[in-house]
């Protein structure tokens, strides 16, 4: 049995990237190979933006082992209000959409190795953006969330009705549900953002304000 004692999360190093990489497709099946993340991607996010990169580790046969990871950067509420797709919002993996001067956290990637789910890993990789958002006084977290229990209502019921009965708590899916509970709200769906016949492609996006959030003097 593993208990939280054995599972830890710290920014991302270099030395994970290459595992981080082998997981990806294994995590995400659905993806395309561009919606993919690789070492050489992993290792940019570090240099760029090493506060927005976390890596979850677990303490299994007597060693640590990398079992999840989030990705984030930086943006301004223009750069999310208006339609995307999930490979546009990275940049083709690269984070070329990072502004330093952006005020908002967008999360890219959120991601647990199937062999580590249900221990509480994404709630820590949550609450390591949560706290990296309130560091840098940013107005909070941002994301386009899939929807992979969407097929099961396919037949009875519309992308948007099934995001709203999910929301209200009518409904469980295996990825917004934990985030609603996690203090997201949705503002809207993404449609054809993301590569997952799950939910038709589409994804909801997800907004979490910082309560700690102080607007910045202006310069005269």
């Amino acid at each position: 049995m593993i208990t939280s004692s054995h599972i830890k999360v710290v920014p991302t190093e270099p030395k994970y990237a290459r595992p981080l990489e082998k997981m990806q497709p294994i995590i995400f099946p659905t993806l395309k190979p561009e919606e993919l993340f690789t070492e050489a991607q992993y290792l940019h996010h570090i240099r760029i933006f090493p506060e927005g990169q976390f890596t979850a580790l677990v303490h299994t046969h007597n060693k640590w082992v990398v079992a999840g990871s989030t990705v984030s950067f930086r943006v301004k509420s223009s750069f999310f209000e208006k339609p995307h797709t999930f490979e546009e919002a990275i940049g083709g993996g690269w984070l070329s959409n990072h502004d330093p001067q952006g005020d908002w956290l967008y999360g890219a990637d959120m991601s647990v190795h199937p062999d580590f789910r249900g221990m509480g890993i994404s709630k820590m990789l949550y609450h390591a953006r949560r706290m990296a958002a309130r560091r840098l006084n940013l107005r909070g977290e941002v994301a386009g969330g899939m929807l992979p229990g969407y097929h099961r209502y396919r037949d009875r019921m519309s992308i948007e009705r099934y995001v709203e009965r999910v929301q209200a708590g009518e409904l469980t899916d295996p990825t917004l549900t934990p985030q609603v509970r996690a203090g997201f709200t949705v503002k809207g769906i993404l449609y054809g953002h993301i590569t997952d016949p799950r939910s038709d492609d589409c994804a909801a996006l997800i907004v979490r304000p910082n309560p700690e959030y102080r607007p910045r003097e202006s310069r005269v």
